[in-house]
């Protein structure tokens, strides 16, 4: 009750402060900002107390408090803040690869590689077969063409079997698992959203093949050679640096970290590499090839610096979402996100067989590759902007597609962390805490 409290005097106070912000007298976008930190924290720690993910409480107060329902953050406001959603891609993807170790990469590559395949090709054949072949019932395709329908299930399932590595280092920062279910999750969500570059990138071609667009710029092999070689030749370079500096340096990580994000992201946009894949191989050089003490440092220095980032990120991701555009597809959206849920279970199911990995795991990686966040909405947006013909739609489809996954994500995903015993619940908070045998590294 306190926290309602305290939620509904900054929502009064914010309220009769935007007239100020939007008659010139001061910065909405940062009224915003501040707001969204107070407001999403608020309602996270509601979430807490009722025995759900942080996460989720930040999505949720996005979307209460966003342009589609109580338009205290305006879309111009969310706007303006974009760059706190490219510095907070940057950190997460840093601290996914900071994650990874060479001696695990080595012992589980091939595991990883196993089941994301296996997910992927599974998740692209029957995503993209039933949304053509059920082009007919879902509103947003029955007066399309066949070639742009075609072009449509192809765009559609390229996006949906995106996972997302924000919420995954999300729920693993909150919760500190570092078990096998958390660790083999966080690798496959890795794997394949690296992967979905190429594949996206692939899908966009043949699209415009079946819809052709006038003036569209065709991405050749040697661009798209070196968005990805050159990820990875920028990003070992930039973490080799940071190795450096934490050998011989080592002071005033809470600075160096945001600075390593900030320049990480101009870097990549500035070389024309992917972004993600940049800085997850900078995180990996540098973790691998620093003192170890002054790995972890860094480490802890930058989830400290990301705290607030990650709530206004996702708080604007959960902005991003069109309610009432969300309830009127519902009919559609719910049968789509449990076959995509199928999917997934089908194709973790199948790649831990063939793995051999333990029951206990390869049955509960399923639960953390539901989320979908920042990177599938990225990816909607450009799909839009390359397709005028039916890229709004595909994109309204994708956003409340989103919605579910990022809602019922997190949930499963913490679902599958207690069960396997990595964390446990402490009953009087509703608080998740890494368990003993798991939490050392």
């Amino acid at each position: 009750m306190r926290r309602l409290v305290i939620l509904m005097v900054v929502f009064g106070l914010v309220e009769l402060m935007r007239p100020l912000g939007s008659a010139g007298y001061g910065a909405q976008a940062l009224l915003a900002f501040g707001f969204l930190v107070l407001a999403a924290y608020t309602v996270g720690e509601i979430a807490k107390s009722l025995h759900a993910p942080k996460i989720v409480g930040y999505l949720a107060a996005g979307m209460l408090f966003g342009p589609s329902a109580l338009g205290t953050v305006s879309a111009e406001a969310l706007v303006r803040l974009s760059p706190v959603s490219d510095l907070a891609i940057a950190l997460i993807a840093f601290l996914a690869g900071a994650e990874l170790r060479w001696d695990e990469v080595k012992t589980r590559g091939t595991a990883l590689l196993k089941i994301a395949s296996a997910e992927l090709a599974l998740g692209l054949a029957v995503l993209g077969g039933v949304v053509f072949g059920a082009r007919e019932i879902i509103p947003v395709m029955r007066e399309l063409p066949v070639a742009h329908a075609a072009a449509f299930a192809l765009l559609f399932a390229s996006i949906a079997i995106v996972h997302s590595p924000a919420v995954t280092m999300g729920m693993l920062t909150e919760t500190g698992a570092r078990g096998p279910v958390a660790r083999t999750t966080l690798g496959v969500v890795l794997v394949v959203d690296v992967v979905v570059v190429l594949l996206f990138s692939g899908a966009v071609a043949v699209a415009r093949q079946l819809v052709p667009q006038a003036g569209a710029e065709t991405a050749t092999v040697g661009m798209l050679v070196w968005e990805i070689g050159g990820a990875l030749l920028v990003g070992a370079l930039l973490g080799g640096a940071i190795a450096l500096y934490l050998r011989f340096v080592g002071e005033e990580l809470f600075l160096f970290a945001l600075l390593i994000a900030l320049l990480g992201a101009e870097v990549a946009h500035a070389t024309h590499v992917e972004t993600l894949l940049m800085l997850l191989t900078a995180g990996f050089v540098a973790e691998n090839f620093s003192p170890p003490a002054r790995g972890e440092a860094l480490r802890h220095a930058m989830e400290r610096s990301a705290a607030p980032v990650f709530v206004v990120f996702f708080a604007l991701s959960g902005g991003k979402i069109d309610v009432a555009g969300f309830v009127a597809l519902m009919p559609v959206v719910i049968p789509l996100f449990l076959l995509r849920m199928g999917t997934i279970w089908t194709g973790t199911w199948i790649g831990a067989r063939w793995a051999r990995l333990p029951p206990e795991e390869g049955g509960r990686i399923w639960m953390g590759l539901i989320s979908q966040v920042g990177v599938a909405i990225g990816l909607a947006t450009v799909v839009s902007e390359a397709f005028p013909v039916f890229g709004a739609e595909l994109r309204t489809l994708l956003l409340a597609l989103i919605a579910v996954n990022q809602t019922a994500g997190p949930i499963l995903f913490r679902r599958a962390l207690v069960a396997s015993g990595e964390v446990t619940v402490v009953p009087a908070t509703g608080e998740v805490v890494a368990a003993e045998a798991t939490s050392a590294r």
